[in-house]
Order: C-alpha cells, then sequence, then structure tokens
C-alpha cells in the first residue's frame, strides 16, 4: 500500500473514532436527561422564578418605592427651607420626616439624599457626631455634592475640637473636582484649622494656593491679608 492510500486510511479511521465519540456523547446525554427529567425541569422553573422575580422587583418595586420616597421627601424638604428643622426630621402626623425616609426609603436616591439632610440639620443644631455619623452613609455620585460633604464633615469635627479630622476632610475636600467656586472657601477652611493647630507654615502654604490658583474666586480678594499675617507668624 502506498503512503498516499496509508494516509487516507488514517484519516478515515480518526474521523471514524471522532463519530463514535460523538455518538457516545449525545446518547450519554440523552441518558442522562432522561434520568434526571424532573429534577431539571424542578431547576429550570426555579430559575424561571427567580429571573421574573428581578424584573419585578427592577422594573415595578424600585420605581414605586422611589416615587413614594420622592412624595414623601418634598413636604420635608419644604420644612428644611423654612427652618422648620423638627418637624422635617421627624414629621408632620402626616407627612413623613427626614429619619423615617432614610429608614423606611433607605435604597432610594430619596432615601440616601434624606440622610444628608439629617446630618445638615444635626451639625445646625449642635450634635456634631450624629452630623458626622449621617454624613458619612452618605455618598453622592455628582460633581460637587461629595466635597460638600466632606466639608460639612470637616466643619463638625472643628466643633468638636478634633482638628486632625477636620484638616483629612477638608484636604479631601479640596482635591475632588477643584474650581474657582467652592474650592477657594474649602481651601480658607483648611487654613482657618491650620492656625488652630499653629500650624502657621501650613496655613501660609494653603492661603497661597488659593493667590496662586483661584484668582477669580471671591476669597482671593481678601487673600493677601491673610498671607501677610501667616509671613509675620513663620518669620518669628
Amino acid at each position: 500500500m502506498s503512503t498516499e492510500n496509508k494516509e487516507q486510511v488514517v484519516i478515515k479511521e480518526n474521523e471514524g473514532n471522532e463519530n463514535l465519540q460523538v455518538g457516545e456523547v449525545v446518547a450519554k446525554t440523552e441518558q442522562f436527561i432522561e434520568k434526571n427529567k424532573k429534577t431539571l425541569l424542578i431547576g429550570l422553573s426555579a430559575l424561571v422564578v427567580v429571573i421574573i422575580a428581578v424584573c419585578v422587583y427592577l422594573f415595578a418595586y424600585v420605581p414605586s418605592k422611589e416615587k413614594n420616597a420622592a412624595n414623601s421627601m418634598f413636604a420635608a424638604e419644604q420644612y428644611y427651607i423654612n427652618d422648620d428643622f423638627d418637624k422635617a426630621l421627624k414629621g408632620d402626623g402626616k407627612h413623613q420626616g427626614f429619619i423615617q425616609i432614610a429608614d423606611e426609603y433607605s435604597s432610594t436616591k430619596q432615601g440616601k439624599l434624606a440622610k444628608y439632610y439629617i446630618g445638615r440639620i444635626y451639625l445646625e443644631q449642635g450634635k456634631y457626631q450624629e452630623a458626622i455619623n449621617y454624613l458619612e452613609k452618605f455618598s453622592p455620585k455628582d460633581a460637587f455634592m461629595p466635597a460638600q460633604v466632606k466639608t460639612l464633615i470637616g466643619d463638625a469635627y472643628v466643633e468638636l475640637n478634633q482638628l486632625d479630622k477636620a484638616i483629612s476632610n477638608y484636604e479631601k475636600a479640596a482635591n475632588i473636582n477643584p474650581n474657582d467656586f467652592n474650592t477657594p472657601a474649602i481651601l480658607m477652611k483648611l487654613g482657618t484649622a491650620y492656625e488652630m493647630q499653629k500650624k502657621f507654615d501650613k496655613a501660609l502654604e494653603t492661603y497661597k494656593k488659593i493667590k496662586t490658583d483661584y484668582p477669580s474666586s471671591q476669597e482671593y480678594a481678601t487673600i493677601e491679608k491673610y498671607i501677610s499675617r501667616m509671613e509675620m507668624l513663620t518669620s518669628k
């Protein structure tokens, strides 16, 4: 037999073996399905139930909760705007307050925003640790609020005379989306906190940053006097 014919025989044998293996796999698969038909049907049914439940949750339950939470927030926000903090927090008997909204709708955007309002109110009321606890639970995703939240937490720590924590939060706030609108105000708070620690060199560095990086800001107009005062203190 020629070499070419031998190769053709080998190829045919291989093809026959492959077809035999495929047939065996198919047969075994059919046997497995037949043997475990009941179990597989139960598993498939359970999967369908889970998929339906997830769809109902995502497309019906969540939007409904968001709507209910938004309706509840309106009255509380009006009380907040009018400085009626007690009703803003606890409700008026007819409408829910921020505390209940934050608890009942914790998974919604409105429920999370309620934590921010609670933190601000507690800060106004001098309940500084409570303010920190709520503000730290609020994680906004927009461009400006993360810096604002960190700044408020820093303010609360200043009031508690925990200046290292205040400075840490002010520094983080100043590095979040730096801009001419709120970053210079945050840096002023940071500089003041350094002054309270008598770290005049750090305060001077912070004030100079306002002068160098934010010439269009409102704080720029008066920053020179802060720089001059720190230069006097650091030269002693």
